[in-house]
Parts: C-alpha cells; structure tokens; sequence
C-alpha cells in the first residue's frame, strides 16, 4: 500500500542538507571535456547523486545504475527542478488539485477524492530533453548533462481523462495547461507551466500518478502528485501539480512559446552556430540504446568472448530490435529480454567474438515499432535538446 501521509519539512535544502558530504566528495567523470562533477550524498530521499547543481537541485543518475536492472531506483532517480522555490513540505489533507478555465465544474479534489478514482499503472522512462547536452558538439549552453538525465519506473495513478471528466471540458477547448507548486524567483517571473493539446490529454494514457516502482514519489520527484507523459519528454511531466487550466486557445506562456522549442527540421537539428529558424515546442522523445555493462575505456581480456548488455528506448514507440557493431563492421542483432510496455527501457543482450589486442570500438543502435532507427550523425541544435545519435564505447583488449 502506498503511503500518502503527511510528509514534514525536508530542511535547508542545498545549503546544510548536503555541506558536509561536498566537503568529501568523489567525481564522477561524464566522458566529455570538464565532465567531472561531484557525487555527492545527503539529498533527502536520495544516494549518492551526480550534483549538476544543488539549488534548484539538478542531480544526474551515476551510470553504473542503469547496469543493475531495466527500473531506475527512487533514490538514485535523476532530479531537474527550474526554480529554487520548491515545496519542502505537503500538509497532504489540506492539498488541493484545482481544475479550472473551459469547464463546466470548477474542481478543488483533494488526494482522497482522486484516489478514488480507477487506478491505473504504466512502465515509462522519464528523461530530460537535455540529456546528454555535454556530448554537443560543437557544446551547447545549459546544465551539462551526460547520460544520466532519465529514468525508468512503474508509475500508478489515475487517468487525466478521468480528472478532466469530472469537471467536463467545454466545447471548443484547444489545450489543457499544467503547473505545480514550484514558485518563481522573483514577480513577474514566469511560472513553470506546459500543456498538451485537449486530444492528448484526454488519450487515456496521460495520467496523474501519485507513485513510482510501488512507493510514494520522493519530495525531489514530484510528491505527492506528478503528470506523466509516456513517450514525452519529462519538460511537459509537472512535478507536484496542482492546477490544471483547460484552455481554448494556444498557449502562449513562456515555457511553450520560447522555451523547450527545437528546429522544425525532421531530426531537430541545424548547422552548428545557427541561431535564427523556425521552431516548434519539443514533444515525443527518439529512440535511444547504450551499453551498460562495460564503461568507456574498459580494459578487456583479448581472445575471450565478450559479453555484452546494455539498455534501450524507443521514444515513443516500443523496441523493435537493437543491434551492436564492433570497429564499424556488419551490425549484429542482441537478444531482447523482458518486453515492460512499449515505453519501458528494455534490456539487451550479446555474446561478441573474441577482441585482438589493441583498442576497439563498440556501436549499439535501437529501431522502434514504428521503424525510426538512431542515426549515424548526431543533430545539433543550440539548446542541446533531443540527442539521439548512436552512442559508443571504446575498450582497449590485452
């Protein structure tokens, strides 16, 4: 049973929460130049994260868990917050989700209320539209990511169709606006605010979920309640929402209008250092493969078969095959385990020949369902949004 009681204040955080463990940090190294950030302890909820920046917490999942098994734990999930006003403490009986612009019945729902509605569950990774932004090149403004801005999990909840049908959508609504308790820095400021188009959120697997891998979402991801978007990336999935605003026009807030937009071209990308084109706001996520079994610089025994496993995504589409490459010879097909739903990691497998000596270098790619397959040549674009070229590792054997 998932506990929804109250939660209390989680303390100064990124000031006394986590200055002592900075005083005795170990670096994690990303794989790209001045990749080296702090692994630091201490986050409430949370291990040993890669500290992108404390306040708003922005902390990275170190790689070698994505190694241990196709969910990504709670407290080593990846946190990305925009604003350092961010809420340290629910009084969950007083909280209130409320629902208003183009419905019938305005709604303030307590947990109780919604809780009472079908519950559903879906597999779903959740990932930064910057993951890997220091892998850019040329390299791009922004929190410098490597590979560790996302994460898998069960999430249960209940359905936004259903919270939308309680206070009935009016005709000729166009979009429905999301925010949550995160405040501002200053007034004016824009709040943190995304939508989906009324269609899209009404498909039925939109959801409001109030847990993740079958306990309450920790206060860094989102408690006590968050949007999930599957197959989206995690810009439009509001952490600890509380209003919901059903528009009829376009949203014109800040966080649509300007911000999150990638380049209107098929793969998102432009030549390097252009600045001005048409944009569009980033939505469904890219297939994505890696290997997680073997780090970048491993130094393998030769002659000995290789055994090989990793992950893979497939955006917004389940994986229909991965393959591996070895020094850009004939692709190879892995053997695919468990299917979680379509927008789960799924984990991969091979058994590779045996290496020479000398340095070598390992390709994996995903195709989806729908046959979209990682690209040879990594998109650019000047946010650093949506990477997802084929990734590699490169071993030495002796």
């Amino acid at each position: 049973m998932v506990d929804l009681s109250r939660r209390g204040a989680l303390g100064a955080l990124g000031a006394g929460a986590v200055a002592s463990p900075l005083l005795a940090q170990e670096l994690a190294r990303l794989g790209f130049v001045n990749g080296e950030r702090a692994l630091v302890g201490g986050f409430p909820e949370k291990g040993a994260m890669i500290v992108q920046r404390s306040r708003a917490p922005v902390l990275e999942t170190p790689w070698d868990v994505y190694a241990r098994g196709v969910f990504t734990p709670n407290d080593r999930f990846y946190v990305r917050w925009h604003y350092s006003d961010i809420p340290l403490s629910i009084d969950v009986a007083a909280f209130r989700l409320r629902i208003g612009g183009a419905v019938n019945a305005p709604r303030a729902l307590s947990l109780a209320e919604l809780l009472k509605l079908p519950r559903v569950e879906i597999a779903a990774v959740n990932q930064c539209a910057g993951n890997s932004r220091g892998h850019f090149n040329p390299r791009v403004a922004g929190a410098q990511w490597g590979h560790g801005a996302m994460g898998n999990a069960r999430w249960m909840g209940v359905r936004l169709r259903d919270v939308l049908g309680l206070a009935g959508v009016k005709a000729g609504a166009s979009a429905v606006r999301f925010a949550g308790l995160d405040r501002p820095p200053v007034d004016g400021a824009p709040w943190y605010a995304k939508s989906l188009s009324v269609d899209h959120a009404r498909d039925g697997e939109v959801m409001i979920a109030f847990a993740m891998n079958g306990a309450a979402l920790p206060m860094l991801n989102g408690f006590p309640i968050r949007l999930v978007v599957p197959g989206w990336y995690s810009t439009y999935w509001i952490k600890a929402l509380d209003r919901i605003e059903v528009l009829t026009g376009a949203d014109d807030n800040f966080w649509m209008a300007k911000a999150y937009r990638i380049p209107t071209t098929p793969d998102g990308g432009v030549a390097p250092g252009t600045k001005e084109f048409p944009s569009t706001p980033i939505g469904a996520m890219v297939p994505r493969s890696f290997v997680t079994s073997i780090a970048d610089g491993a130094r393998l025994r030769s002659g000995a078969p290789l055994s090989l496993n990793g992950i893979a995504m497939g955006g917004d589409a389940g994986v229909a095959r991965v393959e591996y490459r070895i020094d850009e010879g004939p692709w190879v097909a892995a053997a695919l385990e468990a299917d979680h739903g379509r927008y789960s990691f799924r984990r991969w497998t091979a058994v590779a020949p045996p290496l020479a000596l000398g340095a070598h270098r390992i390709d994996v790619r995903c195709t989806n369902a729908n046959g979209v397959a990682q690209p040879n040549v990594a998109a650019w674009n000047p946010s650093g949004y949506q990477r997802g070229v084929i990734e590699a590792i490169r071993v030495i054997a002796q």
